[in-house]
């Protein structure tokens, strides 16, 4: 007997959050991927990211109430047999965020502090979300200048007019002396 589609969806309503934390050479993705699929649970959603000397694993599992039972005791014996740092938690699903458009913005400059600070200021005083960030420092290879580089995945509410929002935006960054674009996401 095929499950309904209610129950089905139901089953997805319960997630479970596991973050991981280690030096990357001993990267736990391999052993968390196998546990939640010996407990019956889905890997939903995956982002593994070195970070300095560590690997940092965020994984969302999805399943039956009871085989995240199953899977949160596998992780508990994992995190103490192989002396992970391990967080984990129940969380649900994402609300709809159709109403919000994708854009990905680079920003370029020399490195200085408080970069990063200036740009979410902005987002969130416009009120827009940051969905991912990923940030680095790397050294020019032609002047040796300390350099600084940013990716930013933000959600745009529809009603923001965009052509007044990447003004705003650009001005912020000039002001700033950063390089930056700001496009929508094409995929």
């Amino acid at each position: 007997m095929k499950p309904s589609s209610a129950s089905a969806h139901a089953s997805n309503d319960n997630q479970l959050l596991i973050h991981a934390l280690t030096p990357s050479t001993k990267s736990p993705l391999l052993a968390l991927a196998k546990r939640i699929a010996d407990a019956g649970c889905n890997l939903t959603e995956s982002r593994v990211s070195s970070v300095g000397t560590e690997v940092s694993l965020m994984l969302l599992a999805s399943g039956a109430w009871d085989a995240l039972a199953k899977l949160e005791t596998a992780l508990t014996k994992l995190a103490r047999d192989e002396s992970l740092r391990l967080v984990q938690y129940r969380t649900g699903p994402r609300e709809n965020s159709s109403h919000l458009l994708p854009y990905l913005v680079e920003v370029v400059a020399a490195d200085r502090p408080g970069i990063v600070v200036r740009i979410v200021e902005f987002f969130t005083q416009h009120g827009i979300s940051v969905e991912q960030l990923n940030s680095t420092r790397y050294q020019a290879m032609q002047t040796g200048a300390e350099m600084f580089q940013a990716q930013f995945t933000i959600g745009v509410p529809s009603e923001i007019h965009i052509a007044a929002l990447r003004d705003d935006f650009l001005e912020l960054c000039d002001g700033l002396n950063l390089d930056a674009i700001m496009d929508p996401v094409k995929f």
